[in-house]
């Protein structure tokens, strides 16, 4: 292979490492920093790991997103498969499924970092801001599942990567 394929193949595996790295790192981080804040109740706490999961996801998860996007179709012209097979298909549609759950997330993580700073205390937290603590979590459940998924689809290859 041509060192313009090695190239992008292993920056496509380093940012695919890096987006599913920091998603699942950002999860715990900000899960176990909310229990945290709740069981201690401290709002600094909160607050605290609130606003470094914002920064993570603005400067790890969403370049690697956009990356993950570029590198892969670059890759795919480079082996000439086509953008409408099986394998692709499949691909892009959990890839748009991932991001479809990863989008209203970030939204909801500005949020709670708002409501957070606004909080006098953990204790004076409104109901809504736990229910969109719980729907935060809960989108990431089936983005992390599909981003497994992708990962065997690119592994395994079990669908053609050519033709219609």
């Amino acid at each position: 292979m041509t060192f313009q394929y090695e190239f992008w193949k292993t920056a496509h595996i380093l940012s695919a490492a890096v987006l599913f790295g920091t998603g699942i790192g950002i999860a715990f981080f900000c899960w176990f920093g909310y229990r945290s804040a709740m069981r201690s109740g401290e709002i600094a706490t909160l607050r605290s790991f609130l606003r470094l999961t914002a920064i993570a996801d603005a400067w790890l998860t969403a370049p690697a997103v956009v990356f993950q996007a570029v590198s892969g179709t670059v890759l795919m012209n480079l082996l000439g498969w086509s953008l409408t097979s099986q394998w692709s298909v499949l691909v892009w549609a959990l890839f748009v499924f991932v991001g479809a759950c990863w989008l209203p997330v970030v939204a909801i993580q500005i949020r709670l970092k708002r409501e957070a700073e606004r909080a006098s205390s953990v204790a004076a937290l409104p109901e809504r801001f736990h229910r969109l603590f719980r729907l935060w979590f809960g989108l990431g459940a089936p983005a992390f599942t599909a981003i497994v998924v992708i990962y065997y689809l690119m592994a395994a290859r079990p669908l053609p990567v050519t033709g219609a």
